[in-house]
C-alpha cells in the first residue's frame, strides 16, 4: 500500500490512480497499436484506463490490442470500459484484440460473456499477428 500524502500536501484521485495502474501505448509493427495495462482496474483507476483506451481507439491503425497480461484485478468498471471499446471498434469495422492470459482477467470476461466481444489471445505476439 502506498504511503499517504505528507501533511500539507494534497494527493488527487489521478495521482492515486497512477500508483495502482500504468498504461503505455506502443506500435510494435506497422498498422498495429498495443495498449499495455499493468495493475488493478477498478472504480478508482477506471477513468485512467478509459483515457488510455480512448487514446488507443483514436489511433488509425487497423489492429488494436489491449494487453491485460499485467492486470491483477479487473472490476466491472473495467469491463464497462472494454465493452464500450468493443462497440467503438465495431463502428469502424474492426474487432478489438485482448491479451487475457491470467485468471484475474479471463474469469470476469467469461462469467459475463464479455469475452465474446473480443478476439482473445494468450500473448501479445499472437494478438499482433505473430511473424509476418
Amino acid at each position: 500500500m502506498p504511503d499517504p500524502a505528507p501533511p500539507g500536501s494534497e494527493a488527487t484521485a489521478s495521482d492515486t490512480a497512477s500508483e495502482f495502474l500504468d498504461t503505455t501505448i506502443t506500435r510494435p509493427r506497422t498498422g498495429t497499436a498495443v495498449l499495455e495495462v499493468e495493475g488493478e482496474v477498478d472504480t478508482l483507476t477506471a477513468p485512467r484506463f478509459s483515457s488510455a483506451v480512448d487514446e488507443l481507439m483514436s489511433s488509425h491503425e487497423p489492429t488494436l490490442v489491449v494487453d491485460l497480461s499485467g492486470v491483477t484485478f479487473l472490476a466491472s468498471s473495467g469491463l464497462a470500459v472494454l465493452i464500450q471499446a468493443a462497440r467503438r471498434a465495431e463502428e469502424r469495422s474492426a474487432r478489438l484484440r485482448l491479451v487475457a492470459a491470467t485468471r484475474a482477467v479471463r474469469r470476469p470476461l467469461e462469467i459475463t460473456g464479455t469475452d465474446q466481444l473480443f478476439d482473445m489471445h494468450e500473448n501479445v505476439h499472437d494478438a499482433t499477428g505473430g511473424d509476418d
